[in-house]
């Protein structure tokens, strides 16, 4: 059942995101008992990254609410999450946690690996939040039940999403360096102290820090998100995109440049922000990317060679993908409706509940398909309906994503064309605007 589960929640998750990678396997390791540890943006997104993607078996420690909810409870129990009672959770009984350091020493003591967030809920904050205690409690009362010879480790793992509430954006799930845990004497039932509890606990917070982007406001993402894309464009030959890996670290470097710079230079800094600002802008009014900003990109023969390819899989895509659209679109829009209305703002819920909401329209939607088939055509007809639905909407979801590429590559060879002028100047700004940030980071020994 949870292999089921795990390949069910692995789909949908390669459906919402279209580029999902992992980097740090080697990291991890492959037997023994292990905690990890985890930053937390992304609602239930986030576990379903670390159970279907981590080279482990995970249980997961969640809040004890979500165990009384009448799907997620189930999915909770059939990955055998480990439930957290919580004292501002509405009926959970902290009491109860003493069975929950039981379960979690028993997965540990068998070799096992537990996965817990120690920021305790998820939140769309431009930092990690203060780190609740509980994974440093854990982790020490485990080692001190263990035998000596048989040390815990505590992996971190950073999430990454590019745009998180945003239907087929990027994600990674990054695991960091490995450390053990040190062994604290404890008599049987006594709780570790507070000391080592806090110390283990600042470590954890130092090694989560490592793995995701941290910055003291959230226009500072922003900022540091154009100049990466800016940076990252191809000037010359267009190249495949550098990896989230590499993408996750240079927004990191960015923002230590950006936290310095502001402060040992702010009229350099405020002329640099203005000036990508400006650049943005002017890309969103031309209606373009910086990666198409790319000359050798429209000689003669790339756009014929291209032309022909896209209009060969347009043409093979676009009967399923008319049926894709006319059957899926009611239950696209009511998904992203009920996940508006659900979240009423909450950006760390959108994806999970659109997630959610689309494992139930879509399959009903199939199913409707399938008995309106049944009455007119039969039961075989009905079968090949059930069973051909779902890829007419995955059609309808490539020949989309394949359309939107030729729009944007359309506007920007009639630019290049028609207007080339404007094209070089916004070539030339880019280079520009690319050649201050490296300065700026030169300048602030940042590489």
């Amino acid at each position: 059942m949870r292999a089921l589960f795990r390949a069910l929640f692995g789909l949908m998750l390669r459906i919402f995101f279209r580029r999902i990678e992992v980097s740090g396997l080697e990291q991890v390791p492959p037997r023994g008992p292990v905690i990890f540890v985890l930053n937390h943006p992304s609602g239930l997104i986030d576990p379903a990254f670390m159970l279907c993607l981590a080279p482990r078996r995970v249980s997961f420690l969640a809040k004890a609410p979500l165990f009384r909810m009448p799907v997620i409870g189930f999915f909770c129990r059939a990955f055998e999450a480990i439930p957290v009672h919580r004292r501002q959770d509405a009926g959970s009984d902290p009491s109860q946690n003493r069975e929950t350091f039981d379960a979690t020493r028993a997965v540990l003591a068998r070799g096992g690996a537990i996965a817990i967030f120690p920021e305790g809920t998820s939140h769309s904050d431009p930092k990690l939040r203060p780190l609740k205690t509980g994974a440093a409690r854990i982790a020490l009362g485990a080692a001190a039940a263990l035998p000596g010879a048989v040390p815990i480790q505590i992996v971190p793992a950073g999430l990454y999403y590019r745009a998180k509430r945003v239907f087929r954006s990027a994600a990674l799930l990054h695991f960091g360096d490995p450390f053990a845990v040190d062994t604290v004497r404890l008599e049987p039932g006594e709780e570790p102290p507070l000391g080592p509890v806090r110390e283990l606990t600042t470590r954890i917070e130092r090694a989560l820090a490592a793995v995701t982007l941290q910055a003291e406001e959230g226009e500072a993402h922003a900022l540091v998100d154009r100049a990466q894309r800016i940076v990252s464009a191809a000037d010359d030959v267009p190249t495949s995109p550098p990896s989230l890996t590499e993408e996750l670290m240079l927004r990191r470097r960015l923002l230590a440049g950006y936290e310095v710079a502001r402060m040992q230079w702010p009229e350099r800094f405020a002329a640099l922000a203005s000036r990508i600002d400006r650049y943005q802008a002017a890309l969103a009014a031309a209606g373009l990317d910086p990666r198409q900003l790319t000359p050798r990109r429209f000689a003669l023969d790339r756009v014929l060679q291209y032309v022909a390819k896209a209009v060969l899989v347009l043409l093979i895509l676009l009967p399923a993908a008319l049926v894709g659209v006319i059957t899926h679109y009611p239950a696209y829009r009511a998904a992203g409706f009920v996940a508006t209305g659900m979240a009423k703002g909450a950006e760390e819920s959108l994806a999970s509940i659109k997630v959610l909401a689309a494992m139930l329209l879509f399959p009903l939607t199939w199913a409707a398909v399938a008995a309106a088939v049944w009455l007119s055509r039969g039961v075989e007809p009905a079968l090949l309906a059930l069973a051909i639905e779902p890829l007419t909407g995955y059609a309808a979801l490539i020949f989309f994503e394949r359309l939107d590429r030729i729009v944007g590559g359309a506007r920007a060879l009639a630019l290049f064309a028609f207007r080339r002028w404007a094209f070089l100047r916004l070539l030339a700004e880019r280079k520009g605007i690319r050649d201050d940030i490296l300065a700026l980071g030169r300048d602030l020994g940042i590489a």
